[in-house]
Order: structure tokens, then sequence, then C-alpha cells
């Protein structure tokens, strides 16, 4: 059986951390952030943990990822 390939658009959007849970960085700060309140702004800081039922679809798509 051939090794299963990860997809790269996933290696390139997520980390997993030493727990197994998905790390990622937060939705919303691309572009249209005149529009945006500064409080929203503000809280899209930094990186965010993907929800149970998200993390079961990105891990199909990272497999050897631990």
């Amino acid at each position: 059986m051939p090794k299963m390939k990860t997809k790269s658009g996933a290696k390139k959007r997520f980390k997993v951390t030493a727990t197994g849970k998905i790390k990622t960085a937060q939705a919303g700060k691309r572009h249209g952030m005149i529009k945006r309140t500064n409080k929203f702004i503000r809280n899209a800081r930094g990186t965010t943990v993907l929800s149970e039922a998200d993390t079961k679809i990105v891990k199909k798509y990272m497999p050897y990822a631990r």
C-alpha cells in the first residue's frame, strides 16, 4: 500500500498541537478592514483552535500529522 498524500493546502494552513488539537489563523482579516469594528480586529489577532467537528475533517487531510 503506498503512502497517503497530505493535502498541501492543509499543511500550509494548519498545525497540530501536542494534545492533537488543530491550530489555525483567525478568519476574517484578509480584506474589508474598514467595515470591521476595532473590537473585531483586536479579538481576531493571533491563532485559534478549531472546533471538534472541523478537527475531524482537517485530520483526514493530514494523515501523518501527530
